[in-house]
């Protein structure tokens, strides 16, 4: 019966339809995007199918971000779960009074439109994020970030792909409509009726500095060092260093309506460097140098006040890491050339960062170099997305964030030695170019700056007040007065001189 009732009742509202411009209909399969500073356009129609009585009518673009974490004992059952939910953005549409009906009564069979707009802000409002550490994580938090983990939105267009997010984590958007009651007996709210209707977001996104990775760092290696034998049994060839350094970011084209066509692509350089125990020792021959994209998803049911770590993860039962790792790349790097240096003094490893080379560009010497001969290489690592999914920009907000990394994978071929020799584990970043709506606010916003630094020179307070003592005294020194001006040396017995114009 209660089954029924409900059902009565929900078929008795008012029904709510959310036109967006540049759609294909109401309940279109085609998803438009939207990136920063685009326009969201359209009608909200309201048809009641019975007199129906509302205070107030409420049209929004609202974001939220949910996360869900299951703790788990030290036995097979589970202990609970933790929920988070974070509305972040919330923006209103204003509606004339003159617009609603008088009095507030929607008349059955009539129709009432109402158009709205919204822009896709460029930053969320500061008490979107009140419980960080420094000024940089705040910064990261009020990102606008993407949509994230609705597999009816992931994709372009009508295209829908896996964006590599787990259940517990989902970042969506709405156009959302309500009409609202307030209560005669204690003037609490209650929905009338409503209706959302999903939008993707693709924000912009900069690339960001490089992160400072040192030697102590779990999470990544930009260095790594390894003793090359002439055989199983045999003695040293060697030591050989593989390093590298974080890559240009993958840039996303701007956000559109169609899948893309332009493979999205950066580049990685690999250094080599070969400290022969003896100077007459070659270069181990290299074989393959793979390459796979590591995608990693934090989230957490309590707000965070820093970044994501490993540390902070295994101590903390509020927060969940979701990873998986997509193959890039496999080349044979057989062919590598390798250069010849000889060196005269001993070039030791600098300890500030794994990543250093030395001063003349090359990787710094082994732990175990003494001087005299050492060869170098370089190796190009193209790098493109698979096209077969969906990628979201590097971000961070308060529950949920994003990070890739990088892994480089090379095989020697040395005696004693199989499959992935050496290894790398490098941040990159995924970065994301802005519409043309965004450029153009972009440029008004630089002219608009420059025009006000103009106009405070105008007016910028200028001193008339006569020259102070150390400036007076004989006029000969004097080369850039103005014409016909006459000055006088209170210090001198001369009664006056005149300058003659230029």
């Amino acid at each position: 019966m209660g089954y029924k009732v409900r059902n009565l009742a929900l078929s008795q509202q008012p029904t709510i339809d959310i036109f967006l411009k540049g759609t294909q209909g109401v309940h279109s399969a085609y998803v438009t995007s939207f990136s920063t500073m685009d326009k969201l356009e359209g009608t909200v129609s309201i048809t009641a199918k019975h007199g129906t009585r509302f205070d107030e009518l409420e049209i929004a673009f609202i974001g939220v971000s949910k996360t869900w974490v299951d703790r788990m004992t030290s036995g097979t059952t589970m202990n609970g779960r933790t929920e988070a939910s974070h509305r972040f953005l919330k923006l209103i549409q204003p509606i004339e009074d003159s617009s609603l009906p008088q009095p507030r009564i929607a008349e059955a069979g009539r129709t009432y439109s109402f158009p709205f707009t919204f822009v896709v802000p460029q930053q969320l409002v500061d008490s979107a994020c009140d419980r960080v550490s420094n000024d940089q994580i705040k910064s990261a938090h009020l990102q606008v970030p993407p949509s994230l983990g609705d597999p009816d939105l992931s994709g372009f267009g009508g295209v829908l792909l896996d964006d590599l997010s787990p259940s517990m984590a989902k970042i969506s958007y709405a156009i959302q409509v309500r009409m609202i009651r307030y209560r005669e007996t204690d003037g609490k709210a209650t929905t009338v009726a409503d209706k959302s209707r999903k939008i993707r977001v693709k924000p912009a996104f900069e690339e960001q500095p490089p992160l400072s990775v040192d030697e102590k760092d779990e999470e990544y290696r930009l260095r790594q060092e390894k003793t090359i034998r002439k055989g199983l049994f045999k003695g040293k060839l060697g030591r050989l260093v593989i390093e590298t350094a974080q890559p240009k970011s993958f840039s996303l084209p701007a956000s559109n309506n169609n899948s893309p066509t332009t493979p999205v692509t950066t580049m990685a350089k690999v250094l080599l460097r070969f400290d022969p125990a003896e100077s007459s020792a070659q270069p181990p021959k290299l074989g393959s140098l793979s390459s796979k994209l590591k995608i990693s998803t934090w989230f957490s049911t309590k707000p965070r006040n820093d970044f994501p770590s490993k540390k902070v993860f295994m101590y903390d039962a509020r927060q969940g890491l979701y990873s998986e790792t997509l193959s890039l790349s496999s080349r044979c790097v057989e062919s590598a050339k390798w250069e010849r240096h000889t060196s005269g003094s001993t070039l030791t490893r600098r300890d500030s960062a794994v990543s250093d080379v030395s001063s003349d560009g090359l990787p710094e010497a082994s732990s175990h170099y003494a001087g005299g001969t050492f060869y170098t290489a370089q190796i190009l690592v193209p790098l493109t997305l698979p096209m077969n999914k969906n990628f979201v920009p590097t971000f961070h907000s308060c529950l949920i964030s994003r990070v890739y990394a990088l892994k480089l994978e090379l095989s020697v071929q040395a005696p004693g030695m199989t499959g992935p020799s050496m290894s790398l584990k490098v941040p990159v970043q995924i970065s994301a170019e802005g519409s043309a709506r965004q450029e153009e606010h972009r440029r008004s916003l630089e002219e608009a700056a420059r025009a006000a630094v103009d106009a405070q020179a105008v007016f910028r307070a200028r001193s008339v007040a006569p020259p102070s003592d150390e400036y007076l005294g004989s006029s000969t020194g004097m080369t850039v007065l103005p014409p016909q001006y006459e000055f006088v040396a209170p210090a001198s017995p001369a009664a006056r001189q005149t300058v003659s114009a230029w």
